[in-house]
């Protein structure tokens, strides 16, 4: 697994959503959607967006214990990013503390889709990356997904391998866990988790033919130049 070292951050703070019925309609929307992708079954996996209530930041978070095809308005909680409280009828996912940590380290981010993706899940389970065999690598942001160091889930020490992980990165794989994907928004973080698993199935299949070809650090970083100044504009 290649860690680096330290965070950093150089795009535009996430817009402000107020925490409202959009909102959580667009994130129970999302959860359920993750279901039906298969990057999710039953209960396992998360989903979260930055939001504001008044002058407090925080975030929406699913319901822990709860399956998303139950899921009502009122289920969804409120976290707040500076101390971590919760409020509503529901206690948060048990990632919450992964959720808030990122998005206070990394104010571009406006949601968080954590999965259980089997094929992104797989690779996880043998602690290793999603290497540059392909050039939509570069859509998570550099030329590898790095495989973060486990920890058990819901702890800072997840958050915090997560985040080294993440540096400069769009999305992670979570050891023997899963895949985190990040966005602007909830539509973001979504395609990305779903690129992330889409990218580890090529992967897998191809190395049954043996290790796939490896693309060079200097043809990633033309990859990488090119979505930031053509690919993918809105």
């Amino acid at each position: 697994m290649n860690e680096p070292s330290t965070r950093s951050s150089g795009l535009p703070p996430a817009e402000r959503v107020e925490d409202g019925p959009t909102l959580r309609q667009q994130l129970i929307r999302t959860a359920r959607t993750t279901i039906a992708r298969g990057l999710n079954v039953n209960k396992s996996g998360n989903v979260s967006a930055r939001c504001v209530r008044g002058a407090t930041e925080g975030l929406l978070i699913t319901p822990t214990a709860i399956a998303y095809r139950e899921l009502a308005e009122q289920d969804l909680v409120f976290v707040g990013l500076q101390d971590g409280r919760s409020s509503g009828e529901r206690a948060p996912s048990s990632e919450w503390r992964m959720h808030a940590d990122i998005l206070r380290e990394r104010p571009e981010f406006g949601a968080i889709v954590h999965t259980h993706s089997p094929a992104a899940t797989a690779l996880s389970c043998h602690g290793l990356d999603l290497p540059p065999f392909h050039y939509m690598i570069a859509v998570c942001g550099g030329p590898d997904v790095r495989c973060a160091r486990y920890a058990t889930f819901g702890t800072p020490d997840l958050s915090e391998h997560a985040l080294v992980a993440l540096q400069d990165r769009k999305a992670c794989l979570l050891c023997n866990h899963g895949c985190v994907g990040c966005g602007a928004d909830l539509a973001d973080a979504l395609a990305i988790a779903q690129e992330v698993e889409h990218l580890a199935r090529i992967y897998l299949l191809a190395q049954q033919l043996g290790e796939p070809l490896r693309l060079d650090e200097a043809e990633m970083q033309r990859v990488l130049q090119k979505f930031r100044t053509s690919y993918g504009q809105r």
